[in-house]
């Protein structure tokens, strides 16, 4: 006798359960317990199974088993991937055509020419000689130690993927601080994105899309890094100074100049910490996505892991602590003259 025979029984459901018995062999247990003569039935109440999908499924053969609950899931999800993909293909192929040609324009310049631009870059946005220094001399050692092809196919997916990240991002954090109620719709959506693991992103897209295509990984770096810059420019924009709103009413401001000479310029620092965040994020995922074909320093740690390559390991990943300080030196700078700018 199982454990919940005596449930179904008192529910009047013995002729439901006895139709969904199964006439195929007895598993190993069963037949182990059968032939030392030992009842599927506790001892005490100490042994009492929780009373979850398989449990149940002891004693009524009708009830659906977790495996059914998978396999169900997996089978829906199958039913609709061509049809998804139909939909979402020509929508994410320009995403494939940015990461592509961001790579090619990254390992086809020569060093001579890239480094001096991204030192360029860095200074106009920081005006800090010794920060461009300190990433020059960066750069600098990864081409020694022969990563620097590496550092730059993370370098160009990172810059595609966080700038779409803040091209969708902030008119969505704008939007739900507009609205009390969008916030309400998306910020769980957020919490979802937020809280999954960052293997479960690449799992539903490896069904939809070819390993080939550079958009599979892009979209999964998109989704786990776009949530800071949504969450804190809906903060930033919430926290402008009521008065300061009410003043720009009593001059006749319209609700985009507004948008675009008040509340963005006060919300910026805000907006800023978001994009800093995301570039972290995104970063974090590229070596993730390194398991579905993502050029970069995430191969080489790949590489050090699949081979038991300590030194490959640890170096590729000396390149990829390189990396994170270099960015958020970088944006934590051009947010301090961001915030220095406001104050005078």
């Amino acid at each position: 006798m199982a454990t919940y025979d005596s449930l179904f029984s008192s529910l009047g459901l013995e002729q439901w359960c006895s139709e969904g018995k199964s006439s195929g062999p007895m598993s190993m247990a069963d037949l182990l317990n059968k032939t030392k003569g030992e009842s599927a039935e506790p001892a005490s109440i100490w042994e009492l199974p929780f009373p979850s999908m398989d449990a149940l499924n002891e004693s009524c053969s009708a009830f659906p088993q977790s495996r059914e609950l998978t396999k169900g899931l997996e089978q829906g999800f199958l039913a609709i991937k061509d049809s998804l993909s139909l939909v979402l293909d020509p929508l994410t192929q320009p995403l494939s055509w940015f990461l592509d040609g961001a790579l090619y324009a990254m390992l086809n310049t020569p060093w001579w020419i890239v480094i001096p631009l991204l030192l360029a870059v860095v200074y106009v946005v920081t005006k800090s000689w010794k920060l461009m220094l300190f990433v020059g001399g960066s750069i600098v050692l990864l081409a020694f130690i022969d990563h620097y092809d590496y550092a730059m196919q993370t370098l160009a997916i990172i810059f595609v993927c966080a700038f779409l990240c803040v091209l969708l991002g902030v008119p969505i954090g704008i939007a739900m601080a507009r609205s009390n109620s969008l916030q309400r719709m998306i910020i769980p959506v957020l919490d979802m994105l937020q809280t999954l693991p960052p293997f479960v992103y690449l799992i539903p897209l490896i069904f939809l899309f070819s390993v080939t295509e550079s958009k599979l990984y892009g979209i999964a770096i998109i989704l786990y890094a776009i949530v800071p810059v949504i969450r804190l420019t809906n903060l930033g924009i919430r926290l402008v100074d009521k008065d300061v709103i009410e003043a720009a009413d009593a001059f006749g401001m319209t609700p985009r100049q507004k948008l675009y000479k008040v509340q963005i310029p006060l919300a910026l620092p805000n907006i800023m910490a978001g994009v800093n965040q995301t570039i972290m994020m995104s970063l974090a995922m590229v070596v993730i996505a390194s398991l579905v074909s993502a050029p970069g320093l995430g191969v080489l740690v790949l590489r050090g892991i699949r081979n038991l390559e300590l030194g490959v390991g640890l170096v590729s990943g000396l390149g990829i602590v390189i990396l994170a300080v270099i960015l958020d030196r970088v944006t934590k700078a051009s947010l301090a003259r961001i915030n220095v700018s406001q104050k005078q």
